[in-house]
């Protein structure tokens, strides 16, 4: 199987009720379910209840508890709206008879109408002259870049540029990635795999401006919510440019913004979120999240 039937079989779902769904989880040493699948998923099983002419244009998600890798997760959707340019829906997703995620997303047909969009970041290398996010992550992780090689197989990530240290003002985190092998022109299944690939860092961006950086094993990190407003159709089999930002980190919270750029310099989406992020001798006396 190649890499991008691996990622596309990841994000599939299958209906197994009246608008309910059912993800696998992927072979993974990792013990928490990694937050892009989710989203992709929720996201496929919306378009399953959904007519063909209508594309995400935003959604909006919480993560309320870590999910297990070590079962099927389960996506109940509401149909909300359907009007005649607009669709709206809402999905929860479980296991175990407890609720892990919640998201929100809006659809609509294709309109011409008033048209600007941010240019790209102007003086970015070229991707194949870039060094594999792998690498960095595996200088900073407990984990080998190995490790980050195998759980991202699908996925050819390159690290440009980082900004971090005390004194970095907003932290700034430049990656190109692209799924490996060639996908089916679907815009919605692209819209799927931008999602999952959103995730990969965006939290992380929160922490570079400060001593104890991603990968720290004092430092715990989650998800908390995550939204992503889609512009224009770009493809995920090609580069994509995720230049990220965090504006802000207080309250144990990261802040943290990111911007997707075809290569040609196309604006294609835009992804916020905001996650914890607390030193572990800092957790709160009662344990709880």
């Amino acid at each position: 199987m190649d890499h991008i039937d691996q990622v596309l079989d990841l994000l599939n779902v299958t209906r197994v009720g009246p608008d309910v769904f059912v993800g696998e989880n992927p072979d993974t040493d990792l013990q928490r379910v990694f937050g892009g699948q989710v989203m992709g998923q929720a996201l496929n099983a919306m378009y399953s209840t959904l007519p063909q002419d209508r594309l995400a244009h935003s959604m909006k998600s919480y993560f309320v508890r870590p999910g297990s890798t070590a079962a099927p997760i389960h996506y109940a959707v509401s149909r909300t709206r359907d009007g005649g340019s607009f669709s709206s829906r809402h999905v929860v997703a479980s296991q175990g008879g407890q609720d892990i995620f919640v998201m929100t997303a809006s659809f609509k047909v294709a309109e011409d109408g008033f048209e600007h969009s941010t240019p790209a970041p102007a003086d970015v290398p070229d991707p194949e002259t870039c060094t594999p996010l792998s690498r960095v992550l595996g200088a900073l992780s407990p984990r080998t870049a190995e490790v980050w090689e195998r759980e991202w197989a699908s996925l050819d990530t390159r690290y440009i540029r980082g900004v971090e240290g005390t004194d970095a003002g907003d932290p700034r985190l430049q990656i190109w990635f692209r799924a490996v092998g060639q996908m089916p022109d679907d815009p919605r299944l692209h819209q799927m795999v931008l999602a999952y690939a959103s995730d990969l860092t965006l939290l992380a961006v929160s922490t570079l401006a400060h001593p104890e950086a991603f990968g720290s094993p004092r430092l715990q990190m989650a998800t908390i919510d995550h939204s992503m407003w889609f512009h224009r159709p770009i493809r995920a089999d090609r580069w994509v440019l995720y230049d990220q930002v965090s504006p802000d980190a207080n309250n144990a919270l990261g802040f943290s913004m990111g911007k997707l750029f075809s290569e040609d310099g196309t604006l294609g989406a835009h992804a916020v979120q905001e996650g914890l992020i607390r030193m572990a001798d800092a957790r709160p006396r009662n344990g709880l999240v």
